[in-house]
């Protein structure tokens, strides 16, 4: 199992996407990229902590690899939105690959060039790529919330 950390501006939308990829074992969202310890999801809107919301993601690499993960990381969300997505505003939205090794580094930068040249944007991927830090589970009410609100959301995330 192998793990993959992406920020693509609200958690949900993004947990959804990434849960329905053959091979995903796990997605779980959280807060990544900030100095504070033990960051809540108030803490984190708050715009003060550093962190953006993201998702950890079990996978098994035998079925998919970090670059499939790439290629639905580029394709769930606008990467040339530096602190945004649609309606969501602020540094906790920002569009992240935070890395667990340098074989992914590597991966996420020939990708990002990859992406970028693809003339599929017409402005520059704000994307930023940082070596992983700690991974900060959020609170329960927020995992798998659009599976437990289906009804809310209907078919706007599949």
């Amino acid at each position: 199992m192998t793990k993959a950390i992406f920020g693509a501006g609200c958690f949900w939308g993004i947990e959804e996407s990434f849960r329905k990829i053959s091979g995903v074992l796990d997605v779980a969202v959280g807060y990544s990229g900030g100095a504070t310890e033990n960051p809540t999801y108030e803490s984190i809107c708050s715009g003060t902590t550093g962190h953006a919301e993201v998702v950890e993601i079990d996978f098994d690499d035998q079925k998919i690899s970090f670059e499939g993960l790439l290629q639905v990381f580029w394709d769930c969300h606008d990467p040339t939105q530096l602190n945004y997505q649609g309606p969501d505003i602020g540094t906790q939205y920002r569009t992240a690959i935070f890395t667990i090794d340098e074989e992914q580094t590597t991966s996420a930068l020939d990708s990002k060039r990859i992406e970028q040249a693809s003339g599929k944007h017409r402005k520059d991927i704000a994307t930023e790529i940082t070596p992983a830090q700690k991974f900060w589970r959020a609170e329960e009410y927020h995992q798998q919330y659009i599976s437990k609100n289906r009804g809310r959301f209907g078919r706007v995330f599949g």
